[in-house]
């Protein structure tokens, strides 16, 4: 087990970066600790070289506790806390651009995408055979306070099937369990999505 859960994101973060969901500042992860704080990518860092450093730890009261007078929270901490607040057991959050999230979130209009019923859904949660499963999809506000705020009062209503959602021309977030579990997620969606525009570019399923 590893003693600092940084290290597990920066091994993800390094791992997404070279297969361009993380280009250049892009993205953010974080992790959840016992006492209800969590660690965060900082704004504006590389996400192919982060060090312990390059985050910022959230307390439940809205306090911040910065390692270096430089860093600042990513921009989008107001969707980790509002996931982490509806979903208690979730305990890390990740989010990617991908080019193939950005593309599938164009596919529809509506506000919900609806997923082949690939295997790979097994690993989000979704067992039965054949399933009808669909990701929500929030609009890119420019203010990121307002996508957190669509979230929670779309998710108090109903919550999605899969710990995923998507935000238009922007990215992925899964939240899961643990930090291992939210790479896997990662990993999962974006074989959908990448599965989804091959099927669209040989005409399958149209």
């Amino acid at each position: 087990m590893i003693d600092d859960p940084r290290l597990e994101l920066i091994t993800a973060a390094r791992h997404f970066y070279k297969l361009g969901w993380m280009v250049g500042t892009a993205g953010n992860l974080s992790v959840r600790l016992p006492d209800g704080s969590f660690w965060i990518t900082a704004s504006g860092r590389h996400k192919g070289e982060l060090a312990p450093n390059d985050f910022v730890r959230i307390y439940p009261d809205g306090r911040t506790e910065q390692l270096s007078v430089e860093t600042k929270p990513s921009a989008e901490t107001a969707i980790h806390q509002v996931l982490y607040d509806l979903f208690p057991g979730a305990m890390s959050c990740y989010h990617v651009h991908s080019v193939e999230a950005n593309l599938v979130s164009r596919f529809v209009q509506k506000d919900n995408l609806p997923l082949p019923p690939l295997e790979m859904l097994k690993g989000l949660g979704v067992w039965e055979e054949n399933p009808h499963c669909d990701i929500p999809i929030f609009i890119n506000y420019a203010q990121v306070s307002r996508i957190a705020t669509a979230i929670k009062q779309r998710f108090h209503v109903a919550s999605p099937r899969i710990p995923a959602l998507l935000i238009r021309n922007h990215g992925v977030t899964v939240w899961a369990p643990s930090p291992e579990a939210a790479r896997n997620y990662i990993e999962l969606v974006e074989y959908i999505f990448r599965y989804m525009v091959a099927a669209r570019q040989l005409g399958i399923g149209e």
